[in-house]
């Protein structure tokens, strides 16, 4: 079975970046080859890039050691001019486009919950998870999460009232969208429904849930992935049911670490099944794992982003996830010197094992013969010996 694999709309761009001065275009030329690990990168929440702000705070460990003192405003220039020198003009488009759309629904969406926009731990964790994560030592973790499979772990995150309310402002998206009579992007290429939430304006809190909550935990779990650290996110909601989608098929996540909290409401079906992490050069190999999932609202499931898996469909009610893609620019950035993955894909690791017992036959067959050989020499000394 042949596996798809979803993408999410760009972030916004900037209308008209300013040209840094040309002391900070050839600062610029001469990016690290690593991250400085110890520079703290500034916030650029605030500002119109056209570009994702936590990738500029990911970009600025990479920026020379002359550069890092100029100021923020300097720092934003010169990363915009070297990203949009690398993004194809129809990129740029794509980009523009996608920011007047995201304009106009934060100029005219009225929104239902606005205690939902801004992290409050307290209101939105249940206890149990909001101790292990203020605790932050790995055994805390562990203490609350189980390793449903290889890959997969789960555990209880959201109260009750967060998952209705984020419901409700799911529902009143839409209804915005429909009375509006605007065409909605979904947020995957196999999604025909759902709502982007990074595009509603929930973009800062589930950043700060990624920062603060979800990376400090995957760096324990998915250390391989993880990088310095998941510094980006997409994220939305999906709803399966009646004239919506009724399951989702097959696919591989554009992401390192995949969060997916089933928020509710009555249903049955819906299981999520997973079979196996692969890289991209093994997506379609021979399928030998299987782990079924069956959902459970307020629980979590935190799993690899190259984690094969799809939903069955729901057999009645209706089931709402979040859904966040994690992402770590730093990995994605080695990645691309990299060809061997079998630290955890499923596809390299059997590669990497059958060379290596390759290598064992073949060193045992050249010490056979040695042996033989020595042997034959042996007794060709002792027959001219007499």
């Amino acid at each position: 079975m042949a596996l798809g694999s979803s993408s999410k709309q760009p972030d916004p761009p900037h209308q008209q970046q300013p040209r840094a001065s040309q002391e900070t275009l050839n600062a610029r030329l001469k990016l690290r080859r690593t991250p400085n690990e110890e520079h703290e990168p500034e916030h650029y929440e605030d500002l119109q890039l056209g570009f994702n702000p936590s990738l500029f705070r990911s970009l600025e460990r990479f920026l020379p050691e002359n550069l890092l003192g100029s100021t923020r405003i300097e720092k934003a220039r010169a990363m915009s001019d070297l990203l949009l020198r690398y993004s194809p003009q129809s990129e740029r488009i794509r980009v523009q486009k996608h920011r007047e759309y995201r304009q106009n629904i934060l100029s005219s969406y009225q929104r239902l919950n606005e205690e939902l926009y801004t992290l409050d731990p307290a209101s939105f964790f249940v206890p149990s998870f909001l101790d292990a994560v203020n605790n932050t030592s790995e055994e805390s973790f562990k203490s609350v999460i189980v390793r449903a499979a290889p890959g997969i772990y789960t555990f209880d995150v959201f109260k009750p009232q967060f998952c209705q309310m984020l419901i409700a402002e799911v529902e009143n998206m839409e209804k915005w969208f429909h009375y509006s009579k605007s065409s909605m992007m979904r947020p995957t290429t196999i999604n025909k429904f759902g709502v982007v939430l990074d595009d509603f304006g929930l973009d800062g809190m589930l950043q700060k849930l990624l920062e603060d909550f979800i990376s400090p935990i995957s760096q324990v779990l998915f250390p391989e992935v993880c990088g310095t650290s998941l510094d980006s996110h997409h994220g939305y909601a999906i709803e399966y049911g009646k004239y919506r989608d009724t399951d989702l098929g097959f696919h591989v996540d554009d992401s390192e670490v995949t969060l997916n909290v089933c928020l509710g409401n009555q249903f049955s079906g819906g299981e999520l099944y997973f079979r196996g992490v692969r890289c991209d050069n093994h997506v379609n190999s021979e399928i030998k794992e299987n782990y079924d999932y069956s959902q459970v609202p307020g629980r979590a499931v935190l799993h690899h982003g190259r984690h094969r898996h799809g939903a069955r469909a729901i057999t009645c009610g209706r089931l709402v996830n979040l859904v966040m893609w994690c992402r770590s620019s730093t990995f994605r950035e080695a990645k691309r010197y990299q060809k061997d993955f079998s630290i955890w894909c499923g596809g390299c690791k059997l590669e990497k094992h059958n060379r290596q017992q390759a290598a064992i036959k073949a060193t045992a067959e050249v010490l056979k013969r040695r042996g033989r050989e020595k042997a034959h020499v042996e007794i060709g000394s002792k027959s001219t010996a007499h």
